[in-house]
């Protein structure tokens, strides 16, 4: 048995319990814990004196114990224990609050190294509840010191124990994933010195080089593991060669509006895959309200009239019916029948579905996971669409494409990716841009007020609900939260269905509901059944309401500028004129800058960039939910220019090694397999 493959339960210190916590953080073996990077650091290497200590800050000091300790107790239930020290530039005292058990623990004339936040309360120097070592002791004071990721029932301190215990016991079986040519052309250091340095770094230059080593080596592996999906799917004679079709012409003739410069920019970048041998894997991103489905329906409609099937796939039930209800009238009149595959169909009519698709009587299957099954059979799929291609992986595309011979892939998006980093990132599919918005669409009205306006938005509210509108509401956080002072979803909920909006119909949404339950609330809320929906996050991506023409989001600094303008994005889609209410608390100048973006800006393409800029380490989005494996430490934004490098290397081994073939790729090829675990193209 690989010794990194073995449980960490056996490790020394840990045991089931502990276990069983480290599990809930993603770690079950060792080969999991040594990955387990550090979320920040705290640099207790740097010294400095009272003097130049800077009040509020964490510092290091070296200090000399000039007194007895001596305990307060200014109320019940609280003591204070002060101890006095000196260095060479002044006076001040260690301070801890209900920690009495610590007053013999220094003795008088004796040197310590502490490290602890400064305070200052009137001429008195304060260091706050310090770490603290004696100086011939090297141990928590004058390290770089790891901070983790934690869950309920594991430390910080308990991690670092386990992972000292465990680099000391299994560094050593570490492999080497990058070839010596590869690192000696990018000076990256080996394998277990940037392990070791990412956990333990003997100084800031160090942790540096560790970092810039493991962020090239997880980019250039998803890089290579893109490039080989899509190079599977490129190969010679692959795919299908659509014949012309003369009718596309009348079938977009027919449509009640015209094409934009955009939309027919795009359909004609998919019509030249179409007529190509290639296997077509492009994605067509598009603002909210860009026109994309329309640009789907006419692939599709090509598709079928050259003699094949074609399928659309969506996130849930309710997208994929309201895409249904959109489509089928546009077909049926030239005959091409269309049918719905969702979970809540009765088992007999699902049964029928099935017979009639794998014999050709459907055209056009419209569902969403229940695509993939087994038990569909298409007798001659030629085109396959993916709606909101961020809920569905790369795994799942494979998965439908082989239900036919090498379909046309075309895959659709309203997240607004900058697009050099879209390029990189969907490094296996084309890429086309709808940048343009159909003419006549009223903006969306954007204000950021604060919560001291909370009752003149609930006025606004019901003003344009007697008018006959809708609204959402949406919270970041389904439970109330202790620590954090949050609306919840479900307090909101129940004080605006018992008390602010007590006459009107108020529906809860949420993603812990069952998906049957949710597509029931978003069902009635369609049909004006719910006069108010409040949500978390769960509509971001969601159906069509055009009588909703309000979106009030609290605590709107938790939020990115992508997300916000997605959630903007579910109002404004019918005749009235829409509004945005972002009820935001935050003081820093970031946030007041982002709240001056969304109410500046409607263009998702602008905000995204100005995300970027603004956030940079933040997370813009999770690469999860885009289909990707899971990145333990490169951020897509802040290590743009590293993941470019690692896309040219990716490139430049492909192009001579196709296959990653021979002795140096040993490790590297099975590293690509288990990141990109289930998918027949890399394994």
């Amino acid at each position: 048995m690989n010794n990194l493959s073995m449980s960490v339960q056996y490790i020394k210190g840990v045991g089931p319990k502990r276990a069983s916590s480290l599990k809930k953080l993603g770690v079950e073996n060792i080969d999991d814990l040594l990955s387990y990077f550090p979320r920040d650091y705290e640099d207790r290497s740097i010294f400095t004196t009272i003097k130049e200590a800077i009040i509020g800050e964490k510092a290091s000091l070296e200090v000399e114990i000039v007194g007895q300790a001596q305990i307060s107790r200014p109320r019940r239930n609280m003591s204070i224990l002060k101890v006095p020290f000196k260095d060479e530039s002044g006076h001040g005292y260690l301070v801890w609050f209900n920690q009495e058990y610590l007053k013999d623990k220094f003795v008088i004339g004796q040197s310590y190294r502490i490290n602890g936040k400064i305070n200052r309360i009137g001429m008195e120097f304060q260091v706050m509840n310090p770490v603290y070592e004696k100086m011939n002791k090297e141990n928590k004071v004058g390290k770089i010191i790891p901070i983790y990721g934690l869950t309920k029932g594991i430390t910080n301190n308990e991690i670092i124990k386990i992972m000292d215990s465990s680099l000391k016991e299994y560094l050593s079986f570490t492999e080497e994933t990058i070839p010596d040519r590869i690192r000696d052309k990018y000076r990256l250091i080996g394998i277990k010195d940037a392990i070791q340095n990412i956990h333990f770094p003997i100084n800031s230059e160090y942790l540096h080089e560790a970092r810039r080593r493991l962020i090239f080596e997880e980019l250039l592996l998803l890089q290579i593991g893109l490039f080989m999906i899509k190079n599977k799917s490129y190969e010679k004679n692959n795919g299908i060669q659509f014949p012309p079709c003369t009718d596309l012409e009348v079938f977009l003739s027919s449509l009640p509006f015209k094409l934009t410069n955009a939309q027919s920019r795009v359909l004609s970048e998919i019509q030249q895959d179409m007529d190509n041998i290639k296997q077509m894997n492009r994605l067509v991103q598009g603002d909210v309200g860009s026109g994309k489905t329309i640009i789907a329906a006419a692939s599709m409609f090509r598709a079928v009239k050259s003699g094949y099937q074609a399928a659309m796939m969506a996130p849930t039930e309710i997208l994929a019916t309201q895409h249904f209800e959109s489509l089928s009238p546009l077909f049926n009149k030239y005959n091409i029948r269309c049918e719905l595959l969702v979970g809540s169909l009765s088992q007999k009519t699902k049964e029928n579905i099935v017979d009639d698709l794998k014999e050709g009587k459907i055209d056009i299957l419209i569902g969403t996971h229940a695509l993939i099954q087994d038990t569909v059979e298409f007798k001659n799929l030629g085109l396959v669409v993916t709606d909101e291609q961020h809920r569905f992986g790369v795994k799942q595309r494979m998965i439908i494409s082989q239900k036919g011979n090498n379909p046309d892939i075309l895959v659709m998006t309203a997240t607004p990716i900058p697009r050099t980093l879209a390029l990189i990132l969907y490094g296996d599919l084309d890429i086309s841009i709808i940048d343009e918005l159909p003419p006549g669409r009223k903006e969306i009205e954007t204000f950021a007020v604060n919560s001291q306006m909370v009752d003149r938005v609930n006025s606004f509210i019901e003003k344009q609900i007697l008018g006959g509108r809708q609204a959402y509401i949406v919270s970041p956080l389904i439970e109330e939260s202790e620590t954090l002072d949050l609306k919840s979803v479900e307090e909101l909920y129940e004080n605006y269905k018992n008390n602010v909006f007590k006459n009107y119909s108020v529906g809860l949404l949420h993603g812990k509901m069952k998906a049957s339950e949710k597509d029931l609330i978003m069902e009635e809320f369609k049909n004006h059944k719910i006069d108010i929906l409040i949500s978390t996050t769960v509509i971001e991506v969601g159906v069509n309401v055009p009588n909703a023409n309000i979106m009030v989001i609290y605590d709107a600094e938790r939020f990115g500028l992508a997300q916000l303008h997605q959630l903007r994005g579910r109002v404004g889609r019918g005749e009235y004129q829409s509004y945005c209410i972002l009820i935001n608390n935050g003081r820093t100048k970031i946030a007041r800058d982002r709240m001056r973006i969304m109410q500046s800006s409607t263009d998702g393409f602008v905000i995204s960039e100005k995300d970027l800029e603004l956030r940079g380490p933040g997370e813009f989005f999770g690469t999860k939910q885009h289909g990707l494996p899971d990145l333990k430490i490169a951020n897509l934004f802040r290590d743009l220019n590293v993941l470019k490098a690692a896309q040219k290397e990716a490139h430049d081994i492909l192009e001579s090694n196709p296959n990653l073939d021979g002795e140096e790729f040993i490790i590297m090829n099975k590293r690509i397999s288990e990141l990109f675990k289930g998918i027949d193209s890399i394994n």
